[in-house]
Protein backbone atom coordinates (compact mmCIF):
# COMPACT_ATOMS: atom_id res chain seq x y z
CA UNK A 1 0.00 0.00 0.00
CA UNK A 2 2.78 2.28 0.39
CA UNK A 3 4.08 1.83 -3.31
CA UNK A 4 0.51 2.86 -3.82
CA UNK A 5 0.43 6.41 -1.74
CA UNK A 6 3.43 7.44 -3.18
CA UNK A 7 1.65 7.22 -6.85
CA UNK A 8 -1.12 9.77 -7.42
CA UNK A 9 -3.33 10.59 -10.12
CA UNK A 10 -4.35 14.35 -10.81
CA UNK A 11 -7.80 14.60 -13.26
CA UNK A 12 -8.23 18.47 -14.73
CA UNK A 13 -5.00 20.07 -16.16
CA UNK A 14 -6.38 23.95 -15.35
CA UNK A 15 -4.62 25.72 -12.98
CA UNK A 16 -5.06 24.27 -9.89
CA UNK A 17 -4.40 20.98 -11.62
CA UNK A 18 -0.92 21.74 -12.57
CA UNK A 19 -0.40 23.29 -9.12
CA UNK A 20 -1.46 19.94 -7.50
CA UNK A 21 1.03 17.93 -9.69
CA UNK A 22 3.61 20.37 -9.36
CA UNK A 23 3.41 20.30 -5.75
CA UNK A 24 3.27 16.63 -5.75
CA UNK A 25 6.29 15.81 -8.28
CA UNK A 26 8.89 18.51 -5.59
CA UNK A 27 7.63 16.51 -2.66
CA UNK A 28 8.68 12.80 -4.22
CA UNK A 29 5.29 11.85 -5.88
CA UNK A 30 5.13 9.72 -8.80
CA UNK A 31 1.90 11.96 -11.10
CA UNK A 32 -0.19 10.81 -13.84
CA UNK A 33 -2.39 13.08 -15.40
CA UNK A 34 -5.55 12.32 -16.67
CA UNK A 35 -7.31 14.43 -19.39
CA UNK A 36 -9.94 13.79 -22.19
CA UNK A 37 -7.48 14.97 -24.66
CA UNK A 38 -4.32 13.89 -23.36
CA UNK A 39 -2.26 14.64 -26.71
CA UNK A 40 -3.54 17.88 -27.16
CA UNK A 41 -2.94 18.51 -23.23
CA UNK A 42 0.85 16.64 -23.10
CA UNK A 43 1.63 19.31 -26.35
CA UNK A 44 0.54 22.34 -23.77
CA UNK A 45 2.55 20.72 -20.59
CA UNK A 46 5.62 20.49 -22.28
CA UNK A 47 6.22 23.57 -22.71
CA UNK A 48 6.34 24.13 -18.64
CA UNK A 49 10.19 22.73 -17.23
CA UNK A 50 8.97 20.78 -14.22
CA UNK A 51 5.86 19.17 -15.83
CA UNK A 52 7.19 18.43 -19.31
CA UNK A 53 8.57 14.89 -18.36
CA UNK A 54 5.11 14.21 -16.25
CA UNK A 55 2.49 11.53 -18.24
CA UNK A 56 -0.26 12.73 -19.64
CA UNK A 57 -2.92 10.03 -20.68
CA UNK A 58 -6.78 9.10 -20.51
CA UNK A 59 -8.94 10.06 -17.90
CA UNK A 60 -10.05 5.97 -17.66
CA UNK A 61 -6.44 4.86 -17.74
CA UNK A 62 -5.88 7.70 -14.65
CA UNK A 63 -8.20 5.96 -12.70
CA UNK A 64 -7.49 2.40 -13.13
CA UNK A 65 -3.89 3.27 -12.28
CA UNK A 66 -4.05 5.30 -9.52
CA UNK A 67 -5.56 4.24 -5.67
CA UNK A 68 -5.87 7.82 -4.78
CA UNK A 69 -7.40 11.00 -7.29
CA UNK A 70 -7.17 14.39 -7.08
CA UNK A 71 -10.44 15.69 -8.86
CA UNK A 72 -9.38 19.41 -10.04
CA UNK A 73 -12.41 19.77 -11.99
CA UNK A 74 -15.40 22.32 -11.66
CA UNK A 75 -18.55 20.94 -9.83
CA UNK A 76 -20.80 21.27 -12.96
CA UNK A 77 -17.79 18.83 -14.98
CA UNK A 78 -18.63 16.35 -12.54
CA UNK A 79 -21.55 14.82 -13.99
CA UNK A 80 -20.26 14.18 -17.74
CA UNK A 81 -16.54 13.44 -16.73
CA UNK A 82 -16.95 10.93 -13.76
CA UNK A 83 -20.17 9.11 -14.27
CA UNK A 84 -19.48 7.39 -17.44
CA UNK A 85 -16.47 5.89 -14.96
CA UNK A 86 -18.43 5.24 -11.63
CA UNK A 87 -17.64 1.12 -11.54
CA UNK A 88 -13.93 2.24 -11.70
CA UNK A 89 -13.82 4.03 -8.43
CA UNK A 90 -14.32 1.13 -6.37
CA UNK A 91 -12.58 1.55 -2.78
CA UNK A 92 -10.50 4.48 -4.15
CA UNK A 93 -10.28 7.81 -2.96
CA UNK A 94 -10.99 11.20 -4.12
CA UNK A 95 -9.87 13.97 -2.77
CA UNK A 96 -12.40 17.20 -4.03
CA UNK A 97 -10.19 20.25 -4.55
CA UNK A 98 -13.67 22.46 -6.13
CA UNK A 99 -15.09 25.59 -4.95
CA UNK A 100 -18.62 26.95 -5.23
CA UNK A 101 -18.37 29.75 -7.95
CA UNK A 102 -21.15 31.05 -5.57
CA UNK A 103 -23.49 30.37 -2.31
CA UNK A 104 -25.87 27.70 -3.70
CA UNK A 105 -29.57 27.64 -2.29
CA UNK A 106 -29.23 23.75 -1.91
CA UNK A 107 -27.36 23.00 1.32
CA UNK A 108 -25.03 20.44 -0.37
CA UNK A 109 -21.64 20.63 -0.68
CA UNK A 110 -19.86 19.74 -3.87
CA UNK A 111 -18.11 16.89 -1.89
CA UNK A 112 -21.34 15.67 -0.81
CA UNK A 113 -22.16 15.69 -4.87
CA UNK A 114 -19.46 14.05 -5.57
CA UNK A 115 -20.01 11.18 -3.29
CA UNK A 116 -23.49 10.87 -4.42
CA UNK A 117 -22.61 10.17 -7.80
CA UNK A 118 -19.57 7.99 -7.21
CA UNK A 119 -21.01 6.13 -3.95
CA UNK A 120 -18.51 3.31 -3.95
CA UNK A 121 -15.15 6.10 -3.65
CA UNK A 122 -13.77 7.51 -0.37
CA UNK A 123 -14.32 10.71 -1.40
CA UNK A 124 -12.30 13.40 0.54
CA UNK A 125 -12.89 17.32 1.07
CA UNK A 126 -9.45 18.83 0.74
CA UNK A 127 -6.89 21.78 -1.00
CA UNK A 128 -10.09 23.77 -1.58
CA UNK A 129 -8.73 26.69 0.96
CA UNK A 130 -5.07 26.54 -0.74
CA UNK A 131 -4.60 28.63 -3.68
CA UNK A 132 -2.68 27.85 -6.93
CA UNK A 133 0.15 30.74 -5.40
CA UNK A 134 0.84 28.97 -2.14
CA UNK A 135 0.90 25.33 -4.18
CA UNK A 136 3.49 26.53 -6.42
CA UNK A 137 5.96 28.90 -3.77
CA UNK A 138 7.71 28.04 -1.33
CA UNK A 139 7.63 31.83 -0.05
CA UNK A 140 4.23 32.71 -0.49
CA UNK A 141 2.62 34.24 2.57
CA UNK A 142 -0.94 32.59 2.53
CA UNK A 143 -2.34 30.05 4.53
CA UNK A 144 -0.97 26.57 4.97
CA UNK A 145 -3.74 24.93 6.52
CA UNK A 146 -5.54 22.49 4.88
CA UNK A 147 -8.91 21.71 6.12
CA UNK A 148 -9.80 18.04 5.37
CA UNK A 149 -13.03 16.32 5.74
CA UNK A 150 -14.12 13.21 4.80
CA UNK A 151 -16.11 9.93 6.16
CA UNK A 152 -13.36 7.03 5.83
CA UNK A 153 -10.97 7.85 9.09
CA UNK A 154 -8.12 5.59 6.70
CA UNK A 155 -8.77 8.13 3.84
CA UNK A 156 -8.89 11.17 5.84
CA UNK A 157 -5.61 10.32 7.34
CA UNK A 158 -3.69 8.52 4.31
CA UNK A 159 -4.95 12.51 2.83
CA UNK A 160 -3.36 14.13 5.62
CA UNK A 161 -0.42 12.09 5.12
CA UNK A 162 0.31 13.67 1.44
CA UNK A 163 -0.71 17.27 2.37
CA UNK A 164 2.26 16.68 5.08
CA UNK A 165 4.72 15.63 2.73
CA UNK A 166 3.36 18.51 0.39
CA UNK A 167 4.43 20.75 3.44
CA UNK A 168 1.48 22.10 4.65
CA UNK A 169 -0.21 22.09 7.88
CA UNK A 170 -3.68 19.10 7.62
CA UNK A 171 -6.48 19.99 10.18
CA UNK A 172 -9.47 17.42 10.23
CA UNK A 173 -12.46 18.49 10.92
CA UNK A 174 -14.43 15.19 10.41
CA UNK A 175 -17.18 13.96 8.53
CA UNK A 176 -17.70 14.68 5.11
CA UNK A 177 -20.85 16.88 5.95
CA UNK A 178 -18.13 19.36 7.75
CA UNK A 179 -17.27 19.97 3.85
CA UNK A 180 -20.10 22.72 3.62
CA UNK A 181 -18.57 24.37 6.11
CA UNK A 182 -15.11 24.44 4.17
CA UNK A 183 -16.27 25.46 1.14
CA UNK A 184 -18.31 28.53 2.73
CA UNK A 185 -15.54 29.31 4.05
CA UNK A 186 -13.80 30.53 1.16
CA UNK A 187 -16.54 32.03 0.02
CA UNK A 188 -17.30 34.34 3.56
CA UNK A 189 -15.60 37.82 3.76
CA UNK A 190 -14.75 38.50 7.24
CA UNK A 191 -17.82 36.83 8.91
CA UNK A 192 -16.11 36.93 12.29
CA UNK A 193 -15.48 40.82 11.93
CA UNK A 194 -18.46 41.81 10.72
CA UNK A 195 -20.24 42.28 14.29
CA UNK A 196 -17.22 43.48 15.99
CA UNK A 197 -16.26 46.01 12.65
CA UNK A 198 -20.24 47.38 13.49
CA UNK A 199 -20.04 47.42 17.36
CA UNK A 200 -16.32 49.54 16.36
CA UNK A 201 -18.05 51.68 14.19
CA UNK A 202 -21.29 52.33 15.97
CA UNK A 203 -19.01 53.29 19.40
CA UNK A 204 -17.29 55.36 17.51
CA UNK A 205 -19.86 57.36 15.65
CA UNK A 206 -21.38 57.98 18.58
CA UNK A 207 -18.48 59.42 20.71
CA UNK A 208 -17.86 61.63 17.30
CA UNK A 209 -21.49 63.26 17.26
CA UNK A 210 -21.45 64.08 21.00
CA UNK A 211 -17.88 65.42 20.48
CA UNK A 212 -18.59 67.67 17.61
CA UNK A 213 -21.85 69.09 19.44
CA UNK A 214 -20.10 69.91 22.45
CA UNK A 215 -16.92 71.39 21.09
CA UNK A 216 -18.57 73.18 17.86
CA UNK A 217 -22.40 73.67 18.99
CA UNK A 218 -22.40 74.03 22.53
CA UNK A 219 -19.03 75.79 23.57
CA UNK A 220 -17.30 76.45 20.57
CA UNK A 221 -13.88 75.34 21.59
CA UNK A 222 -12.07 74.15 18.43
CA UNK A 223 -12.60 75.55 14.57
CA UNK A 224 -13.39 73.58 11.48
CA UNK A 225 -10.14 73.07 10.16
CA UNK A 226 -9.09 71.06 13.44
CA UNK A 227 -11.82 68.08 12.99
CA UNK A 228 -8.97 65.79 10.71
CA UNK A 229 -6.58 65.26 13.81
CA UNK A 230 -7.65 67.24 17.11
CA UNK A 231 -11.42 66.65 17.37
CA UNK A 232 -11.04 63.22 15.71
CA UNK A 233 -8.38 61.92 17.68
CA UNK A 234 -11.07 62.48 21.14
CA UNK A 235 -13.77 60.24 19.71
CA UNK A 236 -10.57 57.53 19.62
CA UNK A 237 -9.64 57.99 22.76
CA UNK A 238 -12.87 57.58 24.02
CA UNK A 239 -13.49 54.70 21.51
CA UNK A 240 -10.81 53.00 22.55
CA UNK A 241 -11.66 52.44 26.10
CA UNK A 242 -14.81 51.88 25.29
CA UNK A 243 -13.83 48.69 22.74
CA UNK A 244 -11.52 47.99 25.59
CA UNK A 245 -14.02 47.74 28.16
CA UNK A 246 -16.48 45.83 26.56
CA UNK A 247 -13.62 43.22 25.70
CA UNK A 248 -13.47 42.59 29.10
CA UNK A 249 -17.16 42.63 30.47
CA UNK A 250 -18.20 39.92 29.24
CA UNK A 251 -15.90 37.65 30.69
CA UNK A 252 -16.62 39.18 34.26
CA UNK A 253 -20.14 38.28 33.33
CA UNK A 254 -20.10 34.75 32.74
CA UNK A 255 -17.95 34.38 36.03
CA UNK A 256 -20.36 36.02 37.89
CA UNK A 257 -23.22 34.04 35.82
CA UNK A 258 -21.57 30.39 36.99
CA UNK A 259 -21.41 31.76 40.68
CA UNK A 260 -24.97 32.62 40.59
CA UNK A 261 -25.94 29.48 38.64
CA UNK A 262 -23.60 27.51 41.44
CA UNK A 263 -21.91 25.58 38.05
CA UNK A 264 -19.80 25.96 35.07
CA UNK A 265 -21.43 23.38 33.10
CA UNK A 266 -24.58 25.40 32.30
CA UNK A 267 -24.45 26.93 28.72
CA UNK A 268 -24.29 31.03 28.69
CA UNK A 269 -27.33 32.65 27.70
CA UNK A 270 -27.21 33.49 24.06
CA UNK A 271 -26.30 37.61 23.71
CA UNK A 272 -23.34 36.01 26.25
CA UNK A 273 -22.06 33.33 24.21
CA UNK A 274 -22.20 35.71 21.31
CA UNK A 275 -20.18 38.37 22.75
CA UNK A 276 -17.71 36.00 24.49
CA UNK A 277 -16.75 35.12 20.85
CA UNK A 278 -16.51 38.80 19.84
CA UNK A 279 -13.51 39.27 22.17
CA UNK A 280 -10.39 38.32 19.97
CA UNK A 281 -12.09 40.73 17.16
CA UNK A 282 -12.99 43.28 19.32
CA UNK A 283 -9.69 43.41 21.21
CA UNK A 284 -7.52 43.69 18.11
CA UNK A 285 -9.96 46.35 16.72
CA UNK A 286 -8.92 47.93 20.27
CA UNK A 287 -5.33 47.86 19.77
CA UNK A 288 -5.44 49.60 16.50
CA UNK A 289 -8.11 52.61 17.25
CA UNK A 290 -5.30 53.03 20.57
CA UNK A 291 -3.02 52.89 18.59
CA UNK A 292 -4.37 56.05 15.78
CA UNK A 293 -5.22 57.71 18.79
CA UNK A 294 -1.58 57.62 20.09
CA UNK A 295 -0.15 58.54 16.71
CA UNK A 296 -2.42 61.47 16.40
CA UNK A 297 -1.16 62.67 20.19
CA UNK A 298 2.29 62.28 19.27
CA UNK A 299 1.43 65.33 16.31
CA UNK A 300 -0.44 67.33 18.65
CA UNK A 301 2.54 67.03 21.40
CA UNK A 302 2.86 70.60 21.83
CA UNK A 303 1.55 73.40 24.41
CA UNK A 304 -0.70 74.51 21.57
CA UNK A 305 -3.26 71.55 22.18
CA UNK A 306 -2.10 70.35 25.59
CA UNK A 307 -1.78 73.96 27.65
CA UNK A 308 -2.40 71.86 30.92
CA UNK A 309 0.50 69.42 30.42
CA UNK A 310 3.07 71.90 30.28
CA UNK A 311 4.49 74.92 33.19
CA UNK A 312 3.87 78.27 32.03
CA UNK A 313 6.81 80.84 32.30
CA UNK A 314 6.29 84.67 31.95
CA UNK A 315 9.55 86.47 30.34
CA UNK A 316 9.17 90.26 31.38
CA UNK A 317 10.91 92.45 29.39
CA UNK A 318 11.33 96.31 31.22
CA UNK A 319 10.39 99.17 28.57
CA UNK A 320 10.61 102.99 29.17
CA UNK A 321 6.94 103.15 28.33
CA UNK A 322 4.33 103.08 30.38
CA UNK A 323 4.08 99.54 31.12
CA UNK A 324 6.19 96.50 30.77
CA UNK A 325 6.22 93.53 27.76
CA UNK A 326 5.29 89.95 29.37
CA UNK A 327 5.62 87.19 27.29
CA UNK A 328 4.32 83.43 28.17
CA UNK A 329 5.67 80.36 27.06
CA UNK A 330 5.34 76.92 28.22
CA UNK A 331 8.19 75.14 29.14
CA UNK A 332 8.46 71.49 31.05
CA UNK A 333 5.41 68.99 31.46
CA UNK A 334 3.38 69.40 34.27
CA UNK A 335 3.11 66.03 36.16
CA UNK A 336 -0.22 66.08 34.81
CA UNK A 337 1.27 65.61 30.75
CA UNK A 338 4.37 63.16 32.64
CA UNK A 339 1.93 60.73 34.19
CA UNK A 340 -0.72 60.82 31.20
CA UNK A 341 2.20 59.87 28.97
CA UNK A 342 4.11 57.41 31.26
CA UNK A 343 0.46 55.70 31.24
CA UNK A 344 -0.60 55.61 27.62
CA UNK A 345 2.71 54.02 26.93
CA UNK A 346 2.12 51.66 29.35
CA UNK A 347 -1.00 50.74 27.78
CA UNK A 348 0.05 50.78 24.18
CA UNK A 349 2.90 48.73 25.34
CA UNK A 350 0.38 45.68 27.12
CA UNK A 351 -1.86 46.04 24.55
CA UNK A 352 0.73 45.46 21.82
CA UNK A 353 1.72 42.16 23.92
CA UNK A 354 -2.16 41.28 23.91
CA UNK A 355 -2.48 41.79 19.98
CA UNK A 356 0.90 39.70 19.06
CA UNK A 357 -0.31 36.95 21.01
CA UNK A 358 -3.65 36.41 19.06
CA UNK A 359 -1.50 35.58 16.03
CA UNK A 360 -1.51 32.14 15.84
CA UNK A 361 2.23 31.57 15.44
CA UNK A 362 2.63 32.96 18.57
CA UNK A 363 -0.42 31.93 20.57
CA UNK A 364 0.64 28.06 19.16
CA UNK A 365 3.72 28.93 21.03
CA UNK A 366 1.67 29.44 24.62
CA UNK A 367 0.61 27.12 27.03
CA UNK A 368 -2.29 27.22 28.71
CA UNK A 369 -1.35 28.76 31.61
CA UNK A 370 0.86 31.64 29.81
CA UNK A 371 -2.48 31.92 27.68
CA UNK A 372 -4.88 33.02 30.68
CA UNK A 373 -1.75 34.94 31.88
CA UNK A 374 -1.48 37.22 28.92
CA UNK A 375 -4.87 37.42 27.96
CA UNK A 376 -6.05 37.68 31.53
CA UNK A 377 -4.06 39.12 33.88
CA UNK A 378 -1.93 40.87 31.33
CA UNK A 379 -5.21 42.51 29.82
CA UNK A 380 -6.81 43.31 32.83
CA UNK A 381 -3.63 45.50 33.96
CA UNK A 382 -4.05 46.96 30.08
CA UNK A 383 -7.95 48.34 30.65
CA UNK A 384 -5.94 49.49 34.44
CA UNK A 385 -3.35 51.58 32.47
CA UNK A 386 -5.86 52.72 30.01
CA UNK A 387 -8.56 53.73 32.88
CA UNK A 388 -5.20 55.50 34.92
CA UNK A 389 -4.72 57.60 31.68
CA UNK A 390 -8.20 59.26 31.40
CA UNK A 391 -8.22 59.47 34.80
CA UNK A 392 -5.02 61.76 34.66
CA UNK A 393 -6.04 63.36 31.58
CA UNK A 394 -9.45 64.47 33.36
CA UNK A 395 -9.97 64.29 36.50
CA UNK A 396 -8.44 68.33 36.72
CA UNK A 397 -11.27 69.24 34.32
CA UNK A 398 -13.90 67.40 36.37
CA UNK A 399 -12.69 69.57 39.55
CA UNK A 400 -12.54 72.63 37.66
CA UNK A 401 -16.21 71.70 35.95
CA UNK A 402 -17.99 70.76 39.51
CA UNK A 403 -19.50 67.08 40.45
CA UNK A 404 -22.90 67.79 38.54
CA UNK A 405 -21.13 69.28 35.17
CA UNK A 406 -19.11 65.95 34.56
CA UNK A 407 -22.18 64.39 33.70
CA UNK A 408 -22.73 66.71 31.15
CA UNK A 409 -23.07 63.93 28.51
CA UNK A 410 -26.35 62.26 30.28
CA UNK A 411 -27.31 66.02 30.57
CA UNK A 412 -26.98 66.84 26.88
CA UNK A 413 -29.40 63.82 26.26
CA UNK A 414 -31.99 64.84 28.62
CA UNK A 415 -32.11 68.35 27.02
CA UNK A 416 -32.43 67.52 23.54
CA UNK A 417 -35.38 64.89 24.78
CA UNK A 418 -37.09 67.69 26.61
Amino acid sequence: MENETRCVGVIGTGNMGRALVKRLIFSGYQVLIGSRQPDDRRKLLNDDVYLNDVEVTSIDQCIERNQIIFVALHMESYQSILVVNTDKFQGKILVDVSNQTKLQQINLSNAEYLSSIVPHAYVIKAFNTVSTFVLENDVAGGSRRVFIAGDNQFARETVSSIARDMGFEPVNIGALRAARKIELYVLSLFPQWKMPLIIAFTVFTLWLLYIIYYNFIDQKNFGWHQIFICVLNKPMCVSAITLLSLTYIPGSLAAIYQIVSGTKYRRFPVLLDRWLLLRKQLGVITFYVALIHSLMSILMMSPSYYKSWFRSTEIIIPQNLTKDLHFSMKTMMTWKGEAASLFGILTIITMSILAVSTAPSIGDTLNWREWRFVQSKLGFLTLVFAVCHVFIMATPHWITRGFVKIFYFFFWIFRLQV
